[in-house]
């Protein structure tokens, strides 16, 4: 049999051309960029001809690279899953995701039973983490989160377009101290979701009182909790008109029906090697076509 190369550094050369970038392969495979570049180095010695094209400080692969690109590349998705269907038991696949809890709530989990009939040997590892993007490919394969913009090295597919609504306890439209106009939140208490802690300040630059100092501002790590906490008058929420439309909570009102962008976005979010397993692509496939 004839003698092969190093696994990894076929697994370096082909992170390399798929990603079009040393760095963001080395992060991939969580090595350093000269400890990458050395197994590509590697691999083109073994083979006697370069596979890119050096430009400064770029990798451009060449004719040859991509001939070989082409003839490995599935070859490596294949053993990559021989592998997990070996770990699964060949009839079950495992995803390990984090969402943000008010999400999973109210717009992933009426739609799972949906995924699972479609999928029955996929199942789901939910997690809460408030660090989901630091653990991707430490202990979470994928999560969907809440932010303004996502890390360019690391897959994303934006999952929505919002707008941001002011939600407080309906006793706040009720007269004689009804609150009528913006300027009269100086006298309450602002709700802020630490993953959306800009939407206060985008909200009044939207409305032209870049300078209203509220009476206090609260923060919260859940969504849910400060639902209950507008609905309870405890303080008037910056939320997104989804979490408000979902929660179909009686006790709650929209105030001040002014249209405001929000400059945060949900996300489907993963490392890019993630996307050669099976588990993640089916779930990536399924959530982006889905009505979530």
């Amino acid at each position: 049999m004839r003698r092969l190369p190093p696994l990894t550094a076929l697994e370096a050369f082909v992170q390399v051309a798929r990603l079009g970038s040393v760095k963001a392969a080395a992060e991939e495979l969580a090595l350093s960029t000269p400890a990458l570049s050395r197994r590509v180095q590697a691999l083109e010695r073994f083979i006697g001809r370069p596979l890119f094209d050096r430009k400064h400080q770029a990798l451009e692969i060449n004719a040859e690279g991509q001939r070989l690109l082409d003839d490995i590349a599935p070859a490596l998705d294949s053993l990559a899953q021989a592998l997990e269907n070996i770990q699964s038991g060949g009839n079950q696949l495992r995803l390990r995701l984090a969402v943000m809890p008010l999400f999973a709530t109210q717009r992933l989990f009426p739609h799972l039973g949906a995924l699972r009939t479609l999928h029955p040997q996929l199942h789901i590892d939910i997690e809460t983490t408030p660090y989901a993007v630091a653990r991707l490919g430490e202990g979470l394969d994928a999560a969907i989160v809440l932010a303004k913009d996502i890390d360019a090295a690391l897959y994303a597919h934006e999952l929505d377009h919002d707008e941001i609504y002011v939600i407080g306890a309906r006793s706040l439209l009720e007269q004689p101290h009804a609150l009528t106009s913006p300027g009269e939140l100086a006298q309450h208490t602002v709700l802020l979701h630490r993953d959306m802690a800009l939407a206060f300040d985008a909200w009044k630059e939207a409305v032209g009182l870049p300078e209203l100092q509220p009476l206090a501002i609260d923060n919260y790590d859940s969504g849910q909790l400060m639902l209950e906490a507008a609905a309870q008058g405890l303080g008037v929420a910056f939320m997104h008109a989804s979490h408000f439309k979902e929660a179909a909570d009686s006790r709650l009102v929209r105030l001040f029906p002014i249209r405001v962008e929000s400059p945060y976005r949900y996300y489907f979010v993963c490392r890019p090697r993630a996307l050669q397993t099976r588990a993640v692509r089916i779930f990536r496939d399924w959530l982006v076509t889905a009505d979530i």
